[in-house]
């Protein structure tokens, strides 16, 4: 299960819709699926597998892969993704069988989680690196504004999901 959201992953970073500065793509819907399905350790342990593949070379990344991935403004969204799985699943599973308000709460705050890392990252590479600074309202603007409503869709559609699939998982069916 690990190893297919880590292919999920990589196969939503090439699922993109352009839009300025971070692009959206269906990584973290796998991304959070994965820890509503794979419970928060395994749901981590999917992304940072896949973070690790990236990092190696592969072009798994939204745009690219290899260790100067780091050095993009939008990295930080990728280990948001891993510590937003983690407390994704780790909320939802508390209950054996949670309820559309727990996964949509998991959602929301793994999104939040993601956007925390994403928007502090790029703040931090656009001033120290790039030496360009990009001030609040532009960070604010482009970085979350533009990307967020696409993002709360993919959190309800989790929610959906997540729903329907997590007794089928914990019943072994799947």
């Amino acid at each position: 299960m690990c190893a297919m959201f880590v292919a999920l992953i990589a196969a939503g970073a090439f699922i993109k819709i352009p839009i300025p500065a971070v692009p959206f793509t269906l990584q973290y819907l796998f991304t959070m699926l994965s820890g509503l399905l794979l419970g928060g350790k395994r749901g981590c342990l999917s992304v940072c597998i896949y973070i690790l593949l990236g990092l190696a070379g592969l072009p798994i990344f939204a745009q690219g892969g290899g260790p100067g991935y780091i050095f993009q403004p939008s990295f930080g969204y990728i280990p948001g993704f891993a510590v937003g799985a983690f407390v994704t699943g780790t909320i939802a599973n508390k209950k054996s069988r949670p309820g559309y308000a727990r996964l949509l709460a998991a959602n929301f705050t793994g999104l939040f989680i993601v956007y925390l890392f994403g928007m502090a990252y790029y703040y931090f590479i656009s001033d120290v690196y790039l030496g360009t600074p990009i001030g609040l309202w532009p960070l604010f603007l482009y970085c979350f504004i533009l990307a967020v409503p696409g993002d709360i869709f993919l959190c309800v559609v989790a929610a959906i999901l997540g729903k329907r699939l997590i007794p089928l998982i914990k019943e072994r069916r799947i």
